[in-house]
């Protein structure tokens, strides 16, 4: 079986590529990824040497190079992506570059080679917002709590999840329209290993590391569900071996969080009461509360989560105190000087 994974030298495709080659026999995986600030081959360095790997280093809205590395795929796992909302806030063409376009690219590209199947990796975010609940209070009805669903309307509310919400329409139209093996999957927030440092859990580990302020958005009353990596990647999987085309499929990690209990969770792991929280200036239109509703992925993939939001959290601060090396270069930018210079357009790992 081959395998096309886009973004693989991120966050999440990284933890892919890895989980796809440790969990499955007589595989090859092709790592398609552009290398920006977010994707890392140092994230992939384990890999090195195994001929069942090969990395290319380019980019998603290229057609010509699409085309050459889709030849021969079964399956396409779509996870390049431009993804953090401040970033988007800050400047969007890039959003609409790489989710929209770069995304028709590799549809149009599925469809001309003849894939088996194109998988659309996607996010909680296109949903829009919940109402709000503080999912920590013991007194708190949970059960009674609206989650999203497959069928929740689309509302995105920041760039970024307007161009995920453009993605997933365009590949559920190649399905409806051209007959496409389609399917999207929808994911609450991630954590885990290999994270970029600009998300919330990494951030907050690092600076407790480094004895600095912890960034709290607004209020710190903002809820998300918090589910671990390799669930997501099993989740992702799950759906490749039996999800129906044309079908949307929701992961969450059934651990509703407010960003303040996250905080004080992962301190008292860390062993580290003292550190200041520092409240900033809150992200313009920022969602107050995402959860995901899965049952559709438990009764059609017989997929549910495995790692408790404790668990998941103690060993992702494990993780990074292991490796300060990897984190530190990707925080000071060393890495990627280093690769753009060490790698062409092909290489492998």
């Amino acid at each position: 079986m081959r395998y096309l994974v886009t973004g693989g030298a991120g966050f999440i495709g990284s933890n892919l590529v890895r989980h796809i080659l440790a969990t499955r026999s007589d595989v090859e995986v092709r790592n398609l990824d552009a290398l920006t600030y977010a994707g890392n081959l140092e994230s992939l360095a384990d890999l090195e040497g195994d001929p069942r790997h090969h990395f290319v280093h380019g980019d998603i809205c290229d057609g010509a190079l699409v085309a050459d590395v889709m030849s021969g795929v079964d399956v396409v796992l779509h996870l390049a992506a431009e993804s953090h909302v401040d970033r988007s806030i800050l400047s969007d063409a890039p959003f609409v570059r790489t989710n929209v376009l770069g995304t028709h690219t590799l549809l149009a590209a599925a469809l001309e080679v003849g894939v088996h199947r194109f998988v659309q990796v996607s996010t909680d975010e296109v949903y829009g917002e919940l109402p709000w609940r503080d999912p920590d209070a013991p007194e708190d009805a949970t059960s009674a709590a609206p989650r999203f669903t497959e069928d929740t309307p689309l509302a995105p509310r920041s760039p970024y999840s307007a161009t995920k919400a453009a993605a997933d329409h365009m590949a559920l139209a190649y399905h409806a329209t051209h007959g496409l093996d389609v399917v999207v999957t929808r994911c609450s927030n991630n954590y885990g290993p290999y994270q970029f440092p600009e998300k919330l859990i990494p951030l907050l580990i690092t600076h407790v590391l480094d004895d600095r302020p912890l960034p709290v958005y607004g209020d710190g009353s903002h809820v998300r569900d918090w589910i671990h990596v390799v669930d997501h990647c099993r989740g992702i999987m799950a759906a490749v071996d039996s999800g129906r085309p044309g079908r949307v499929y929701n992961f969450g990690g059934d651990a509703e969080h407010t960003n303040l209990h996250v905080v004080h969770a992962l301190l008292k792991i860390m062993g580290r009461r003292e550190v200041r929280i520092e409240h900033v200036s809150d992200r313009p239109g920022h969602d107050r509360r995402y959860a995901m509703d899965f049952e559709r992925a438990r009764t059609e993939l017989g997929w549910t989560p495995t790692m408790s939001f404790v668990e998941g959290l103690r060993e992702t601060a494990r993780w990074y105190l292991h490796h300060e090396t990897w984190w530190r270069r990707v925080m000071s930018g060393e890495y990627w000087e280093y690769h753009r210079g060490q790698y062409g357009r092909e290489s492998s790992s």
